[in-house]
Parts: structure tokens; sequence; C-alpha cells
């Protein structure tokens, strides 16, 4: 297959696919004029690679989930472990946007809205501390 036809069963851009083979997390074949040459694995690893990124996983996290997808002797203790500590991060980040949004509720409420020129917003963001810093 070629780049084009992977990028639409896939599901990814081209240009992401080009980047995830720079930096090493798949390896098409090269046929002798030098294109790439999909196989249906690499196809597959995109595919995996897609959702991991989808649910947020980071670059880094995507290369170990592969490399234990291919290990059949890995520990399926070791795929929790690494899921775990996504969504760890994942419920820091909600905590920290709904500080986010309780703060901004809060400041948007105590703002009159009118033509004043007083705005508690601007005070807020001007005085207060940063919710989530």
């Amino acid at each position: 297959m070629n780049i084009t036809e992977v990028a639409r069963q896939s599901g990814l851009p081209a240009k992401t696919i080009r980047y995830y083979e720079d930096i090493g997390l798949i390896r098409p074949l090269r046929s002798s004029n030098g294109y790439r040459a999909f196989r249906d694995s690499d196809l597959h690893k995109l595919a995996f690679i897609g959702r991991a990124r989808s649910l947020g996983f980071s670059i880094e996290d995507c290369r170990s989930l592969l490399a234990l997808y291919e290990d059949k002797d890995r520990a399926s203790a070791d795929v929790k472990a690494l899921a775990g500590r996504h969504l760890e991060r994942i419920e820091a980040k909600l905590a920290e946007l709904q500080a986010m949004q309780a703060t901004l509720t809060q400041l948007v409420h105590a703002c009159a809205g009118d033509a004043r020129p007083d705005c508690p917003i601007l005070a807020g963001l001007a005085t207060g501390p940063a919710c989530c810093a």
C-alpha cells in the first residue's frame, strides 16, 4: 500500500504517518525507487497508535504500548500500570479544569456586564490568585 491508501484506511494524515516513520514508531518497507510500501502490519500499528493518541497517550506512551503489544511474554500488569499513570494525569487535568471553571464562573457571575467601567473579571485576573498554578 502507498501512503495515500494507508492514510485513508487508518484515518491519519499522511504528514502524521511520515512523522511516525521519522521517529521510528513504524518502519514501512521502501521499494527500489524509494517509495514507501506499507504492509498490513504497518496499517495495524498506525490504527493502534491513532486510537491510543485519541485517548491522549503521549508519543512515548504509544512507543511503550506498541512494545508491550508486540511482546507476547508481557505482563498485563505492565500495561495496566502505564494506562493507570495516564488515567491519573487525566484526572489531575480534569481537577485543574474544574477549578478553572469554578473561578471563571464566579468572576462571570460577579460582573454586571453593563456600561460601567468597573469589571470584577478584570479585577480578578489582575489581583486574584491563579486557580491552577
